[in-house]
């Protein structure tokens, strides 16, 4: 008799507390810092507060993955039951969360047989997601842990994970980009795209003018000549889009490609922190 399978996700994959309801999906938080004070990063402090907080001191958060420990007591419960755990976390090449997963699972491994399988998923925000509810689907279909983990590390390069930022003032203040590089870009009045690509993000493109014409420009060139898995779309935010624009954006998608459902969605504090207010990304799975 196979054994109970739980789908699991380090917080960057971005997804809603609906969507974590409805697929069954299993939280770790990361961690943030800001100052003296500490917080978990499942919502209890939002990008809305850091932001406010940035206005008020110039400080941004710092963010960290759990610790070994944090990862043996979140699985624990799981392994205990007789279940096991299929785990998706940030690419490896942005935070050393996924190699503390694996030492994690590792451990329990000595104690209990393989039984937590870790996923580098080689992405950030909610390219982890969409493999987090392709596993959920997977289990609902019956397939083991084992064989949703090889599947889902099949389709690492699958996912299309993209975002268009409307300033560099948070990346410059994260020191991910020069203070001459931002100065440009808000002179020029550019709006640089980022994709990931191998595990890692880095500008594939510069817009220019209006962010609410950019997104258009931007999902209307994402989408051109993509076989796109209809399930499910992601527009994930960081904050400050109206939501007459993303009902807009929602309509373009939909008349763009035959898509079952579009999901909108927040970026959390660990991806906000780094790209600031009104970044929009499209993001899905190839055929």
């Amino acid at each position: 008799m196979s054994k109970p399978v739980y789908i699991t996700a380090d917080s960057t994959c971005d997804l809603s507390a609906a969507l974590r309801e409805r697929f069954d999906i299993r939280i770790i938080p990361l961690n943030i810092t800001l100052g003296e004070e500490n917080f978990p990063d499942d919502g209890t402090f939002t990008p809305e507060h850091m932001y406010q907080r940035y206005q008020k001191d110039g400080i941004l958060p710092q963010t960290s993955a759990p610790g070994v420990q944090e990862f043996i007591d979140f699985f624990r419960p799981y392994v205990e039951s007789g279940a096991e755990v299929v785990h998706l976390s940030i690419s490896a090449e942005l935070s050393n969360t996924a190699n503390t997963a694996r030492l994690a699972a590792a451990e329990l491994a000595a104690e209990h047989g393989q039984c937590v399988y870790p996923v580098d998923s080689r992405m950030l925000s909610t390219g982890v997601g969409l493999l987090a509810i392709e596993g959920a689907e997977c289990r609902d279909r019956g397939m083991g842990a084992a064989e949703i983990a090889a599947r889902l590390e099949g389709l690492t390069d699958k996912v299309e994970t993209s975002f268009v930022l409307d300033t560099l003032e948070f990346m410059r203040k994260g020191g991910r980009c020069s203070n001459f590089a931002a100065l440009g870009a808000n002179l020029l009045k550019l709006k640089p795209a980022l994709e990931m690509k191998n595990g890692k993000l880095g500008v594939y493109k510069k817009y220019r003018g209006n962010i609410e014409h950019v997104y258009k420009q931007y999902i209307t060139e994402r989408l051109a000549g993509k076989q796109v898995r209809p399930g499910h779309v992601f527009i994930t935010q960081s904050g400050g889009v109206d939501q007459a624009v993303l009902d807009e954006l929602e309509a373009l998608v939909r008349n763009t490609i035959a898509v079952e459902e579009v999901h909108h969605t927040f970026a959390g504090c660990t991806v906000s922190t780094h790209c600031g207010p009104r970044t929009l990304g499209i993001l899905f799975l190839d055929v």
